[in-house]
């Protein structure tokens, strides 16, 4: 009950800062944001080092952890870059009615948002820039692998920025204890916290976002991940292996290539296919000749696993059953068809239901900065209406009507 009480503390000074968040002063404090992030690199290193020795994690896990210089200047740069963008436009339209009203569309900020993310730091900086830059508060957890560095970005990094501007630096609030405990207080303080934002892998983030539906909490759920790829039967040789090469730059990363389906008009190229990704030390897993069998279901996320150098690698018979195999038995993250053919293409793009879908490119392009030129929150899966695939700032709003009369108008 103590820690639930102190989120729900961190949540109300969260709101009442937000009151005072505006456009300029916030990228204000996003610029200065970035410049402590230079300043304050041996620190944020020092910590991250510790978490990292401390942590018992797969080795993706931990390369998710781990920052060195290259990624703490990525960090200030990214900061740096939304700082930049163009404010959230507060009004979307507006109208007359025949009876005189003045109605117009606006955005307003939702207030207070949560997010629980898993061992990623940089992921603290995202979603709290995302969060200010949307003109809301956020109240940030993740777990004890990460937590040391994200307390020195918080408190020596962040906060500072908000008070740099005149800001109150309760506007980004921190879980501060490792425990679980306090992941599912987040999602359970409706009234305080209405909208949480989940990041991380599996079942845990899932679970989370059971509980956040059971107590009246709205979530953006990034749970699962895994890109698809379906060879069509019209796909040009040296492209399809192109794409399968540069899905499969990282492997940790949910983006990735993670299911290959090949139209058995394609399997000339399979010899060559499995060939390229055994070069790049990866496990062909699946029905194609020469891969080893698959012993997980066909939407399995290899990124998640402690070793996660497998792709899925199957035979599908057309663009229809390829992209019902993407709908059906995967996240519905990204897919993509490689193909010349201008019909298939059409009929793959048309049918996928997925938050993202590509032609001649790869999935790892589903990603909030790649698409529209701001960091994303995380990556929306759910098949409700509302922001779906890459978040950002520009997503983070609700609905509202203002409506101006001169008194004489009834109904």
């Amino acid at each position: 009950m103590e820690l639930r009480e102190e989120i729900e503390r961190e949540a109300r000074a969260a709101r009442r800062a937000a009151a005072s968040l505006g456009d300029e002063a916030v990228a204000d404090a996003l610029r200065s944001a970035a410049g402590l992030v230079r300043e304050r690199r041996a620190a944020i290193l020092e910590a991250n080092r510790a978490d990292v020795e401390g942590a018992d994690l797969t080795d993706a896990m931990l390369d998710r952890l781990r920052l060195d210089d290259a990624r703490v200047d990525g960090l200030a740069a990214q900061v740096e870059a939304l700082a930049a963008l163009e404010p959230l436009a507060r009004e979307v339209g507006a109208w007359t009615l025949e009876n005189g009203l003045r109605i117009s569309e606006r955005r307003i900020p939702i207030g207070v948002v949560g997010a629980n993310f898993e061992a990623r730091p940089g992921v603290a900086l995202d979603v709290a820039g995302q969060l200010l830059k949307s003109l809301n508060a956020a109240v940030l957890r993740t777990g004890g692998a990460a937590l040391r560095t994200v307390t020195v970005l918080v408190d020596e990094v962040l906060r500072p920025a908000l008070n740099s501007v005149g800001l109150p630096f309760e506007a980004v609030g921190l879980v501060r204890a490792a425990d679980r405990e306090g992941a599912r207080a987040l999602v359970s303080l409706p009234q305080a916290i209405p909208l949480v934002i989940l990041r991380g892998s599996g079942e845990t983030t899932a679970g989370l976002a059971r509980l956040a539906a059971e107590n009246g909490v709205r979530t953006l759920a990034h749970a699962e991940g895994g890109g698809v790829l379906y060879v069509h039967g019209e796909a040009a040789r040296a492209k399809a292996l192109a794409i399968i090469a540069a899905s499969v730059d990282r492997l940790g990363v949910c983006n990735r290539l993670n299911l290959c389906l090949v139209d058995r008009r394609a399997s000339a190229l399979v010899p060559d296919l499995v060939a390229l990704l055994e070069e790049l030390g990866l496990e062909v897993r699946g029905d194609l000749e020469g891969a080893r069998p698959l012993d997980v279901p066909i939407g399995h996320e290899w990124a998640n696993d402690p070793n996660p150098g497998s792709v899925t690698c199957c035979y599908a018979d057309s663009p229809d059953e390829a992209v019902r195999i993407a709908n059906e038995e995967t996240s519905a993250l990204a897919a993509a068809i490689v193909t010349e053919d201008p019909v298939a293409a059409q009929v793959f793009l048309d049918a996928y239901r997925g938050t993202s879908a590509f032609w001649n490119a790869t999935t790892r392009f589903a990603d909030g900065f790649a698409l529209t030129g701001a960091p994303e929150t995380g990556i929306n899966v759910d098949w409700t209406p509302g922001p779906r695939g890459p978040v950002t700032y520009r997503d983070l709003w609700l609905r509202q009507y203002r409506v101006i009369g001169d008194g004489t108008q009834t109904r």
